[in-house]
């Protein structure tokens, strides 16, 4: 497959008639693939950066998925002794399903099953964390338009790099750790649909936005992010 250009196709896991157990263990997967490949260590240095001297914070996550990226950021934000009000929206309702479920009853995160729009109270921060390269060029463009508009205090875009190496070796690590078959399909065809450092300037221009930060971080992930 040429990396070129994006690539334009549906994944797996989008299928609307995937049933809940598979959606689960699939999304239970990529969990674990995000713990392998560190991506939550940018959200957290964000968050740190963007939290700084603050006693409390409230934070939207955008397609949460299995919801490990919330349950990181609430275990930080314990350990710092930093208030936080933590609530995810994802269109999928099995998304709910599995985070409820992978989520210890003490963790104060709010799982909502509806479109990010709808949510009409003020955040510090939003985020998305493997998201972007689900949406179509219209979508995109409207989700940074909705996060410059509400989050406060800042927004962060985590995503994947479209990097040939990325793109040859993930097969491997996927098979070695012995994911799901859908995760070892998808991530590849993820790998392909995300964008390179040099396409995000005109999607930032489109939106309306001049000020954000594009960061390529290691391994294999790309950063936009805005802080005020």
């Amino acid at each position: 497959m040429s990396l070129k250009h994006r690539a334009i196709a549906e994944e797996l896991m989008d299928a609307d008639d995937l049933d809940a157990e598979t959606y689960a263990a699939v999304v239970g997967d990529l969990a674990r693939v995000n713990a392998v490949t560190m991506a939550g260590r940018p959200t957290i240095d964000f968050l740190r950066r963007g939290t700084a001297g603050l006693p409390r914070f409230s934070l939207l996550d955008v397609g949460f998925g299995d919801g490990d990226m919330l349950r990181r950021i609430a275990r930080w934000a314990g350990r710092q002794g930093i208030e936080a009000h933590l609530v995810g929206v994802d269109l999928n309702p099995r998304s709910e399903l599995a985070a409820r479920a992978h989520t210890p009853p003490d963790q104060p995160i709010r799982w909502v099953t509806g479109d990010y729009a709808d949510q009409d109270e003020p955040f510090d921060f939003i985020i998305s964390s493997l998201v972007a390269h689900h949406m179509t060029h219209t979508q995109l463009i409207a989700f940074l338009r909705f996060m410059e508009a509400r989050a406060v205090r800042g927004w962060l875009v985590n995503d994947l790099h479209r990097h040939g190496f990325a793109h040859a070796g993930y097969p491997l690590l996927a098979r070695v750790f012995g994911w799901h078959r859908i995760v070892r399909l998808d991530g590849t065809l993820s790998i392909a649909r995300s964008y390179r450092p040099e396409e995000w300037p005109p999607l930032l221009a489109e939106a309306g936005i001049s000020d954000a930060q594009i960061m390529r971080r290691f391994p294999f992930r790309l950063c936009v992010e805005r802080l005020r």
